[in-house]
């Protein structure tokens, strides 16, 4: 993408629930942020900045996968100063493969042959919010999604508290639609919560309703 820099970290290997307010320290440009994919050693960092953020509590195990040179997910960082300030985690996976809760995003056209895109964690350092750190984020996993090796992605889809209005409003802003009500989706320190489940469709993929 152009105006991102994306490099191999000096000194480390080189290769839910969406978080996002306020208190922030402007950035002096975007182009001081740099992309990079997740890697073992950012496995204590990463841990620590998702218990920060958000208030699903991930088993170890995940942090272990998202980490992984191997992983099967796509987890990208963004980061200032050497310090990751945000990151983005999605899966691409068949549609036949959905919860059943999250069926019924496609058209019956694309049930069989299509893969779809689920956004597990998006998440921004508090003091650099509201600096475009997390449109590039997204940005950069839409590019990725929407090459012509990735056509079989039809959509990109993730879940939110239904009072979590900052992230909300994000995604709407960024063009997802408000799909289902998932009525106590979450279950945080004990408690049941309700969700969201919003969609953007790419790649020519539509809902089974006209709008």
């Amino acid at each position: 993408m152009a105006g991102i820099n994306w490099y191999q970290s000096n000194g480390k290997c080189s290769t839910g629930e969406h978080d996002m307010s306020e208190d922030q320290i402007p950035l002096y440009s975007l182009g001081d942020v740099q992309l990079r994919f997740l890697c073992p050693d950012d496995l204590d960092e990463v841990r620590s900045l998702c218990q920060d953020w958000f208030p699903i509590e991930y088993p170890f195990y995940w942090y272990e996968e998202i980490t992984s040179s191997t992983s099967r997910f796509y987890s990208l960082a963004a980061v200032y100063n050497q310090s990751i300030i945000g990151l983005i985690v999605a899966e691409i996976k068949p549609y036949a493969s959905l919860n059943e809760e999250d069926t019924g995003i496609l058209a019956k056209k694309f049930a069989e042959r299509s893969d779809i895109a689920y956004i597990l964690s998006l998440g921004v350092l508090k003091q650099y919010r509201r600096n475009g750190i997390a449109s590039l984020l997204l940005d950069s996993l839409i590019t990725h999604l929407t090459t012509s090796e990735r056509k079989k992605v039809k959509a990109v889809f993730l879940h939110v508290l239904t009072t979590n209005s900052a992230a909300i409003k994000f995604y709407e802003h960024r063009k997802f639609r408000l799909h289902s009500f998932l009525p106590y989706y979450y279950s945080i320190k004990g408690r049941c919560k309700d969700g969201f489940m919003y969609v953007l469709y790419i790649n020519g993929g539509h809902p089974p309703w006209t709008i």
